[in-house]
């Protein structure tokens, strides 16, 4: 693994901020999104952001989020029809447009994260939940709940909600939604087992669904260090019994640390150092290498340049 620390050190002034020739049709906060006919080619680019503040870059992040997506997408395919089509490029992948349903759907295992932050007293109650105040940090809930939040334009904070007012406020039929969130369940039982058999915990995740025609497709990414919280599942007990958090291997790391430093989403975050950089990309690689069981290659030569030529393949540019 030093090694691996070492190639990530060299890759902190060749990392993918985003492909601007030609210019996407919409960029997110790490994807660059490219539109051609009934398809669209989807660009992780080296961004990351937290509390829906783009940062700065991580080397390698793109890649090692395309190849957990991709992973996952596949074994997806026996719970719910998905949008992925093919990979032409390391940190891309072609898929199927479709209408995008605007909430995102997290379903939630454990205590942590934004829910550990509520008071204790209220705790849940945005998403028309009632949790046990006395529940301990990082506990396993009774059983997994799903929280939504609204799905907003790029630097507008997402909303979190109840299952019953997005279907008051009409972003989604209830025929849809429970489909939804039907599959969010499965997919998160079916993700968890996978987890636990490669010694980690699969806290909480994010999903994100479409429309085709009439169906309900699963889109975006799916459990990946950015959607996900992930802990090693054999230091988990010793650790909470010692009152410490769990070892994390995912995008918490970077909120703790930009917590420490005043930063929770309003006003001017702080710059990221290049040692935070560096262990974040490192347990990306090491979360990547556990998850798949096999080791990490990353791509060679220039991000942009390999990128770039994949995208103007796809529009034929």
């Amino acid at each position: 693994m030093a090694a691996n620390r070492a190639t990530i050190i060299e890759a902190l002034a060749s990392t993918l901020s985003g492909v601007d020739k030609p210019a996407p049709s919409y960029r997110g906060k790490v994807r660059d999104v490219f539109e051609r006919g009934d398809e669209l080619l989807l660009v992780a680019s080296d961004r990351v952001s937290a509390f829906d503040v783009v940062l700065g870059t991580i080397p390698f992040k793109g890649q090692l989020l395309t190849e957990q997506a991709a992973f996952w997408l596949d074994k997806a395919r026996a719970v719910i029809e998905t949008h992925l089509i093919d990979r032409p490029d390391p940190q891309a992948m072609r898929v199927r447009k479709s209408q995008a349903i605007p909430v995102e759907l997290v379903v939630r295992g454990f205590l942590a994260g934004s829910l550990l932050r509520e008071p204790k007293e209220t705790r849940g109650q945005v998403y028309g939940l009632h949790l046990d105040p006395s529940l301990p940090d990082y506990a396993a809930l009774p059983e997994p709940v799903v929280t939504p939040t609204t799905k907003e334009a790029v630097g507008v904070h997402d909303q979190p909600c109840s299952l019953a007012e997005l279907v008051a406020s009409g972003r989604v039929e209830r025929r849809h939604l429970d489909r939804a969130v039907e599959a969010a369940l499965a997919l998160f039982r079916m993700g968890q087992a996978h987890a636990a058999a490669h010694g980690l915990v699969l806290v909480d995740t994010k999903y994100e669904m479409g429309l085709l025609g009439d169906r309900v497709v699963l889109i975006d990414e799916i459990h990946t260090a950015d959607s996900s919280r992930f802990w090693l599942a054999g230091s988990y007990t010793e650790r909470l019994r010692a009152g410490q958090p769990p070892e994390m291997l995912d995008k918490e790391r970077l909120r703790r640390w930009l917590l420490s430093q005043g930063f929770s989403g309003h006003g001017a975050p702080p710059a990221l150092a290049d040692e935070v950089r560096v262990d974040l990309a490192w347990h990306y690689w090491d979360l990547t290498e556990r998850v798949m069981g096999r080791p990490f290659e990353p791509a060679d030569g220039d991000p942009l340049e390999r990128v770039t030529r994949v995208v103007r393949g796809f529009l034929g540019a």
